[in-house]
């Protein structure tokens, strides 16, 4: 006999329950805790739920922080920062700090940087079509057979920020990065989609979308949605800095705060 108390998704805007594997509800992108039965409502529903997005995300981000830190080493989460994670050819000791300082790609292998620079314009032509509902002309989502061309302009947008790409990068070393991505049996094929799953899955990592979003709003200047990475990057700064605890206790207390003061 079926579980009649069973609690059942509903859509945060309309209260529409989940009816089945085919019609399951979408989660919020950001935050992930917060599910809808549409594009639509989750627009109706975005000027409520962006006061509690971004503490829900870091609510979730510094847990899966410091529950990795513990599974890996009980008594040092930095003792694991030499250790190349999955899917990278080495580690870099805390990637939001980087993200911060804008160096995250610094100080990494080439193969690293590449690879990296792939899957942030790769993620941010699936977040473009999913979040914002748009696709461009030469990007796989708006027809072309690969993302060379968009690729391209990614790169030129991402020259044109003094700084973010490591200093021994040339247009020798775009041309190499290029070509990984039209490796068509590779992970980095630019003729592949990624959905944030498959980052997760291919780096081990529950953070690394964010990273590769973080990165990506520093080179187009705005985050997928138009939404502001910001005050994210300092919550996973302080959790990086080991105040998970006081993170923890700044989330719980602007949920507590009037709308008012959230937003101020």
């Amino acid at each position: 006999m079926a579980d009649t108390n069973a609690a059942v998704a509903t859509c945060a805007s309309c209260a529409r329950p989940e009816s089945g594997p085919d019609e399951k509800l979408k989660r919020c992108a950001k935050c992930q805790t917060t599910q809808y039965c549409s594009r639509e409502c989750q627009k109706a529903d975005w000027k409520t739920h962006k006061k509690v997005c971004v503490s829900n995300a870091a609510a979730a981000a510094a847990s899966s922080t410091t529950s990795s830190a513990t599974s890996n080493n009980p008594s040092s989460s930095a003792a694991n920062s030499s250790t190349p994670p999955k899917g990278l050819l080495a580690a870099v000791d805390k990637p939001f700090h980087r993200l911060e300082a804008q160096t995250w790609l610094h100080d990494r292998p080439e193969q690293d940087v590449y690879q990296l620079l792939i899957d942030t314009y790769r993620f941010r032509m699936e977040d473009h079509y999913n979040l914002e509902g748009e696709a461009d002309r030469d990007s796989i989502y708006g027809g072309a057979r690969d993302g060379r061309q968009g690729f391209r302009r990614f790169l030129s947008r991402a020259q044109s920020k003094r700084g973010l790409l490591p200093p021994w990068w040339s247009p020798e070393k775009a041309a190499e990065c290029e070509a990984m991505g039209m490796r068509r049996s590779e992970w980095t094929s630019l003729a592949s989609a990624i959905e944030k799953s498959d980052v997760i899955e291919h780096y081990g990592n529950p953070q690394m979308p964010m990273q590769l979003r973080m990165f990506g709003e520093q080179i187009y200047g705005r985050g997928p949605g138009g939404q502001d990475g910001t005050e994210m990057r300092k919550l996973m700064m302080m959790a990086e800095a080991g105040g998970a605890e006081m993170m923890f206790g700044r989330v719980r207390a602007r949920r507590a705060l009037p709308c008012k003061a959230i937003l101020a």
